[in-house]
């Protein structure tokens, strides 16, 4: 009995030393004053003027200037190809031949032809010419001469007839030849030497000029005026491409034709530009970027791309003030360049916008700004 009494006079001891450490813990938390947090600390970039070109780009597709289906125009079997698959060739070049001898031996045919009704044009004139005087003297009668007359227009319709026919075997003969209509690059051959060709077999090869070449763009509405604006204003824009791995063409092209109406089931304009190709980096077909840049480089008011939001009211900025203070600005954008938009409207030179931290800031609230990291390290 008594060792189950001090055990209990124990235990309460402990229990109420512990209550008691807890409420001194307690006590003191309720005590200490609570320090308001620091404001956020953010990354700013200046507002600052600096030279560039203007430009504007657009998405284009790559075409060719000149490209052809070689199709053989007349029937007959192909007995020579004179040309690697995807060889350069020129002008002129004889690229496949037809079987000639039929069409040779029908040019013979209708060239014997032309002479046989020759020589029945030759009498029917004569015969016309010896009755002619006999009609002064009663010789002959109108009738007989009238049938000469009319006998010799046969023999002369048949005569062209004749040479039309000839003329149309020569065509044909040429036919049997088939070569390049312009420089380019020929493509993969359809037919086999030896294989029967004609107008309804289909291409037998199809032949690309590859320089120069176009690069077309569709302009929608929102830039159609700067696009006349281009077209009309004195100062120069030089077209020039970008690749897809963002590596540019050195020289640039030339605008060669703005398509005067707008395409109604696109709301677009069509601009064409020409580009020199003689490495063949382009290849009709291919998407591209064009750049259309000044000549002249001018001056304009830019920011980092990563300073711009955007909200349903449009394009914004936040700015700290001199009392790091947030503020937001509306801004209207205008080209981009490099790693900067430029402003056109909406800031001033020298104002502070926040680059890093954005998240972070809000309008109306205190910050603690610092030169942004990424800009110290240029």
């Amino acid at each position: 009995m008594r060792r189950i009494l001090g055990l209990f006079f124990l235990s309460s001891a402990i229990l109420s030393s512990a209550i008691g450490l807890v409420a001194c813990e307690f006590g003191d938390q309720t005590a200490a004053p609570v320090a308001p947090p620091p404001p956020p600390a953010v990354g700013v970039a200046p507002v600052v003027e600096r030279e560039i070109t203007p430009q504007m780009e657009f998405v284009g597709r790559v075409e060719a200037i000149d490209a052809v289906d070689l199709i053989a125009r007349v029937n007959g079997f192909l007995t020579e190809r004179t040309f690697a698959e995807g060889a350069m060739v020129k002008a002129g070049d004889l690229l496949f031949r037809i079987e000639p001898e039929p069409f040779e031996a029908n040019v013979v045919a209708r060239r014997a032809d032309v002479e046989r009704t020759t020589a029945t044009l030759t009498n029917a004139r004569l015969q016309r010419e010896r009755l002619e005087p006999l009609i002064e003297r009663g010789g002959a009668t109108r009738a007989q001469l009238d049938a000469a007359v009319a006998a010799e227009q046969e023999a002369r319709a048949a005569r062209d007839s004749a040479q039309a026919a000839l003329q149309r075997a020569e065509i044909e003969l040429s036919y049997t030849e088939i070569h390049a209509p312009f420089d380019g690059r020929i493509g993969r051959v359809a037919f086999p030497v030896g294989a029967v060709v004609g107008p309804t077999s289909g291409p037998l090869a199809r032949l690309v000029r590859i320089d120069p070449v176009f690069v077309n763009i569709p302009v929608n509405d929102r830039t159609m005026l700067a696009v006349r604006r281009m077209e009309d204003s004195d100062e120069q824009f030089l077209p020039y491409v970008r690749l897809a791995d963002g590596s540019m063409l050195e020289e640039p092209g030339r605008f060669e034709f703005f398509d005067p109406e707008v395409d109604q089931t696109t709301d677009t304009v069509r601009v064409r530009a020409s580009f020199d190709n003689a490495s063949e980096v382009l290849l009709p077909g291919q998407f591209v970027t064009l750049v259309a840049k000044s000549a002249e480089p001018e001056m304009a008011i830019v920011v980092p791309q990563i300073a711009v939001q955007q909200d349903q009211a449009g394009r914004l900025v936040l700015v700290v003030n001199a009392e790091n203070q947030v503020e937001l600005a509306r801004v209207e954008l205008g080209a981009r360049v490099d790693t900067d938009w430029v402003i056109t409207s909406g800031l001033q030179l020298g104002q502070q916008v926040i680059v890093e931290g954005v998240q972070k800031a809000r309008p109306g609230m205190r910050v603690q700004p610092s030169p942004a990291t990424l800009y110290e390290e240029d």
